[in-house]
C-alpha cells in the first residue's frame, strides 16, 4: 500500500504540473462531443459517447511511460522498485483518475448533447468509470511495449484496439439498455468481470513489457 500510494501522489503532482498534457484527451472528448451533437442535432446513440471514450484514452495512455523512459526513471523504477505490482497500479490508477474519471463525469452531457436526453445517466457514468479503468489497464500493456521506440500513437491503437473491443461492447450495451429501460445487470457484470481481470493480469503483463522494451 506503501508503495501504491508514493507512486499514486507522485503522478498526480506530475500530471497537473504538466498542464497541457493531462488536459488534451479531456479536451478532445469535449470538443469532439460538442461538434458531432452540433452536426448530428441530437440523432446519435450512447455508442458514440464510448466511441468517443476510447480514442480519448489512446490519446491518454500512449503517453504514460513516455516521460519516465525519457528522464531515466522508468529504468531506476524496475531496478529497485520490489514488488512492482503496486507502483504500477499506482501510476495506472492516477493516470485514470485524471483522464477516465473525468469522462465519465461529463457523460451525463455529453449523452444530452447527442441524444437529446440524459435518460440512464447513473448507469452511462457507473460503465464508463469502470469501463474507462479497463481501457487504460489494457492500454498501458501497449504503452509500455511501445515506449522504447519512441512511435506509440498508431501503433499502439494497433496492438491494443482488438482488447478494447469487449470493453466498448459492453459498455455500450448497458448504456443504451439503461436509456431504454431495459435489463442491464448482463452486460455491468460482464463489464465489472472484464475489469476485475483486468486489475488483476494487466499489471503483471505491463511490468513483463517495461522489462522486455528496455532491454531494446
Amino acid at each position: 500500500m506503501r508503495l501504491f500510494l508514493a507512486q499514486f501522489r507522485r503522478e498526480l503532482l506530475i500530471a497537473l504540473r504538466s498542464g497541457t498534457d493531462a488536459a488534451s484527451p479531456l479536451v478532445f472528448f469535449v470538443l469532439a462531443t460538442v461538434l458531432l451533437g452540433l452536426g448530428a442535432g441530437g440523432a446519435l446513440g450512447l455508442g458514440v459517447i464510448w466511441v468517443l471514450a476510447l480514442f480519448a484514452n489512446v490519446l491518454a495512455v500512449e503517453g504514460v511511460f513516455r516521460r519516465d523512459h525519457d528522464d531515466g526513471t522508468l529504468e531506476q523504477l524496475l531496478i529497485h522498485a520490489r514488488p512492482l505490482f503496486p507502483t504500477i497500479v499506482g501510476k495506472l490508477c492516477a493516470h485514470w483518475m485524471l483522464s477516465g474519471v473525468p469522462v465519465a463525469m461529463l457523460s451525463p452531457g455529453a449523452a444530452w448533447m447527442l441524444t437529446g436526453a440524459t435518460a440512464g445517466a447513473g448507469i452511462l457514468v457507473l460503465t464508463l468509470t469502470m469501463g474507462t479503468l479497463a481501457l487504460t489497464l489494457l492500454g498501458a500493456i501497449g504503452a509500455a511495449l511501445t515506449v522504447a521506440t519512441g512511435r506509440g500513437g498508431l501503433l499502439v491503437a494497433i496492438l491494443v484496439l482488438p482488447f478494447y473491443v469487449p470493453v466498448l461492447i459492453f459498455g455500450a450495451n448497458a448504456s443504451t439498455a439503461a436509456m431504454q429501460g431495459a435489463p442491464t445487470a448482463f452486460p455491468i457484470l460482464a463489464l465489472a468481470a472484464l475489469l476485475a481481470g483486468c486489475l488483476t493480469a494487466a499489471p503483471f503483463a505491463v511490468g513483463k513489457a517495461l522489462a522486455i522494451s528496455q532491454e531494446y
